[in-house]
């Protein structure tokens, strides 16, 4: 499933508006903490994604729709551990900018 459609339509929409997205309610560091590092998760799986794109599988298990939705499946995986073993950053950042987005808001 392509998710990149919908992305792209609410960051044109965010990017038309020409202000801050609302956040309804303050979220508190730890939920704020977890988006972040799901955001990471999700960056990384798509990376991991584009990088197991040209290795093909071997026999006897490999080939097939099995083998494409289970790849799918490893690759979100390698997201989250990576993610949720310091990851490379992002989330970091991504934590950063919310709380940034809190403060500019209010409450």
């Amino acid at each position: 499933m392509d998710m990149s459609t919908p992305q792209m339509d609410m960051q044109t929409a965010m990017m038309a508006s020409n202000q801050l997205p609302r956040v309804h309610g303050r979220m508190d560091e730890v939920k704020a903490r977890e988006t972040a590092q799901d955001f990471e998760a999700f960056f990384l799986a798509q990376a991991f994604e584009n990088m197991f794109k040209g290795i093909e599988a071997e026999e006897p298990f490999g080939g097939g729709h099995a083998e494409e939705m289970w790849r799918s499946m490893q690759v979100q995986e390698f997201g989250k551990e990576v993610a949720r073993n310091g990851g490379v950053g992002i989330a970091d950042a991504v934590f950063r900018e919310i709380m940034k987005m809190q403060e500019v808001q209010g409450p």
